[in-house]
């Protein structure tokens, strides 16, 4: 298996909790590390600064993986997230360099109802 994708997916526990601390996971980024998050506008830049959100984070969501699709230094994360009950599904695209965790583009989008005109193509 790709080395990429193990490190990926080390990231998540079967129950949907992050797997590693904080610390584990800074060691996993490299030190330019970026994460942008078009939604908010926000852009996190370092490991040293991302481990420090995660320390501050009061109650992080838990995230079910639907899917992880990509190789080598690219890969896309699909999941659904829940911050106390509130359901957001996210696509985390995850770029590598070296072996670690380089900069992550996470685009959040909460679930709608399908449109009635479009049911008769759709399960």
């Amino acid at each position: 298996m790709d080395r990429n994708r193990e490190l990926l997916e080390r990231l998540w526990a079967a129950e949907g909790q992050l797997a590693l601390s904080a610390e584990a996971e800074h060691e996993l980024r490299t030190e330019d590390y970026v994460l942008e998050m078009p939604q908010s506008g926000e852009r996190i830049v370092g490991r040293d600064t991302m481990r420090e959100m995660q320390r501050e984070y009061p109650n992080p969501p838990s995230i079910e993986v639907l899917r992880i699709t990509g190789s080598g230094d690219h890969f896309v994360l699909l999941g659904r997230s829940d911050y106390d009950g509130e359901i957001y599904f996210v696509a985390n695209v995850v770029e590598f360099r070296d072996g670690r965790i380089a900069r992550e583009t996470r685009i959040y989008g909460a679930p709608f109802e399908r449109p009635a005109w479009r049911a008769k193509y759709a399960d």
